[in-house]
């Protein structure tokens, strides 16, 4: 029960529950001896009075505010690119040719194709085999895989397709690019699986073609992997079926040419058509290799051939290595924590007993799970999370924004002839700074199937190129689940929409003191407009282009640059001076896409060039 309060503050209102709140709680600080007794009632009426007058105005205000955000939030729902931001698709080419079973962009901004030669008649027909002999159209001609190409250059400037002429069947090969910008392509089917091939860019007129190499590798090689090392423009290469080794271009020394890893040994799975081809390679900033098969994974020091670390086992039933065909970044390596920090994401991958069921007819439900752990350090554990499907022979893509795309695949199954069944439509974007639970986006579907032998990659205007699917042994357009796919498709991420131009960076240009490229460490001037003031959540992105197939993404890593200084002439330009990667085992020398970001909306890119500091 409350208390009467002393007779000269006897002034309660009426019954009001407002004015019942005000005086109980001036009860309570007289009470607790807040006013004295000389406390006049007059005061008291005048204090209670103004309380009053307070508190309605209070509520007035609240309920504008309220108001206010209701109005806001409804228009902001109604916006376009707010109700939209979900990317778009453009349909590109109508027929590249070829299917882009292996896709690698060049720094003179074109990008390869690569096809298998065993699957008969491409979409594209030659006028000549490679000896010279004429193809005239006949039924032996068109039985011949020599007279119809295997392989494409096709111009972003141009929208357009020029053929090129391959040796061997480079199918299911791998690849790196040099420092140079020259691409290197190993290994392959049958004759071609020793093999080495190399394409040099050139530009628009200059016609450069493949040419094969005159070393051989020293084991054959089908569904390996490759991986640019810090040094010498040196690869290596990992295993391939029936190869429980590795072997590097140009060879080490010349006592040994090709290396054991039993890890691959241990972890093929003979019932499975092994589960653990195609191993996903990340070169470490220690300059360490990551290596992952099937569904176990080591820290391995290729210098002295032995197995610094085994990481611990990716949780869950299934396998995520060819051909259950899960995908795998690096993901973006920040000078906030001068590159110390590497963490690998693997998503995707099939159920266990896929490939076996595929056989019969049957086809599994993919993995939906993705896995995150640090590399470095001395705390290694898989944080696990989950897809918003199920997904197998996806395509992981780095975008300048740090964020992944996921794209391609197969819903059910696994990889391999007419292996799969559901084709993954939609597009998932992953954000890794955002909480758990949060970070995947369902973007915009397709309605192109991209199956078993699809390739996706980042091109310098931010959006990211998708072809090929070919489930079948040859070309098949009509009859079948999935035909044979020769359209050229790009997916544009939402921040390529004009409604963001106010906050993309314009006219990017980068300085160098050097024609060779930047040295690691050294400063250079990147020069800008942007139309509105620089935001704090401006950024700068250096991207290493991969060759890419079968899902995996070789050599693809993204690094967040320190920025020193940006200042602002009287033209309006901003001038920012960055820093290049410390090393090579940060970011191996050669070419790289750097973008500015800005707000989340990254600029076209420009290529700049790392390369080792001169000796002297």
């Amino acid at each position: 029960m409350w208390r009467e309060l002393p007779n000269h503050l006897l002034v309660r209102p009426k019954n009001d529950h407002l004015h019942d709140f005000l005086y109980k709680s001036l009860y309570i600080l007289s009470n607790h001896k807040v006013f004295d007794e000389n406390f006049s009632s007059t005061y008291f009426s005048s204090l209670m009075e103004k309380l009053w007058q307070t508190l309605i105005n209070c509520i007035i205000i609240s309920a504008a505010i309220l108001l206010h955000c209701l109005i806001s939030c409804r228009a902001r729902a109604v916006l376009p690119h707010s109700a939209e931001r979900k990317g778009t698709w453009k349909l590109l080419l109508n027929n590249t040719g070829v299917v882009g079973v292996h896709m690698v962009l060049t720094h003179w901004n074109t990008v390869i194709l690569l096809d298998r030669s065993g699957s008969g008649r491409s979409g594209y027909q030659l006028r000549h085999r490679l000896n010279g002999t004429r193809c005239k159209g006949t039924h032996d001609d068109l039985s011949d895989p020599t007279c119809y190409a295997h392989s494409v250059e096709y111009s972003i400037s141009n929208n357009s397709i020029r053929r090129l002429n391959l040796m061997s069947d480079t199918f299911s090969s791998s690849g790196s690019i040099l420092s140079d910008g020259r691409i290197i392509e190993s290994g392959g089917f049958g004759d071609a699986s020793t093999r080495i091939h190399y394409f040099g860019p050139c530009k628009s007129g200059d016609n450069c073609d493949w040419s094969l190499g005159k070393k051989h590798l020293s084991q054959k090689r089908w569904y390996a992997s490759s991986q640019i090392l810090p040094s010498d423009d040196r690869i290596i290469v990992v295993g391939g079926r029936g190869s429980f080794t590795y072997e590097f271009i140009p060879k080490m020394s010349t006592n040994g040419n090709v290396f054991h890893l039993r890890f691959l040994q241990q972890t093929n799975d003979g019932n499975e058509d092994g589960n653990n081809l195609y191993p996903i390679v990340h070169l470490s900033v220690d300059g360490k290799l990551f290596i992952f098969a099937n569904r176990d994974s080591i820290l391995f020091n290729y210098k002295q051939n032995r197995v610094v670390k085994k990481f611990p086992r990716i949780p869950g039933i299934g396998s995520r290595s060819y051909p259950s065909t899960g995908s795998s970044v690096i993901l973006p390596l920040d000078q906030k924590d001068g590159f110390r920090k590497v963490e690998v994401m693997i998503c995707g991958g099939a159920a266990s007993g896929a490939n076996a069921a595929a056989r019969q007819g049957r086809f599994l439900k993919g993995l939906n799970s993705c896995g995150r752990m640090l590399i470095t350090g001395n705390n290694h554990k898989w944080k696990m999370e989950n897809m918003p499907g199920p997904r197998l022979m996806n395509d992981m893509v780095l975008l300048p924004t740090g964020h992944v795309l996921i794209i391609n695949g197969a819903k059910r199954g696994c990889a391999g002839w007419r292996n799969a069944a559901r084709p993954a439509l939609e597009p998932y974007l992953y954000n890794p700074k955002k909480t758990l639970g949060r970070r995947f986006t369902v973007l915009k579907s397709t309605k192109i199937a991209r199956m078993f032998h699809s390739s996706a990659i980042l091109v310098p205007d931010g959006s990211v190129l998708v072809a090929g699917s070919n489930p079948n042994n040859q070309y098949i357009y009509k009859n079948a689940s999935h035909p044979t796919e020769l359209r050229l498709q790009a997916f544009i991420p939402d921040y390529m929409g004009k409604e963001y131009s106010h906050q993309r960076p314009h006219n990017v240009s980068i300085d160098i003191n050097s024609k060779e490229g930047v040295a690691y460490g050294n400063e250079f001037l990147v020069r800008f407009l942007l139309q509105s003031k620089p935001s704090k959540y401006l950024a700068f992105s250096a991207y290493a282009p991969p060759f890419t197939t079968h899902s995996l993404s070789m050599n693809q890593r993204l690094l967040r640059l320190r920025c020193t200084r940006i200042i602002s002439d009287a033209k309006g330009w901003l001038n920012a001076t960055v820093v290049a990667p410390p090393s090579a085992n940060v970011a191996p020398s050669g070419f790289y896409l750097l973008s500015v970001v800005n707000e989340g909306i990254p600029s076209i890119s420009e290529w700049i060039k790392f390369i080792q500091p001169a000796s002297t």
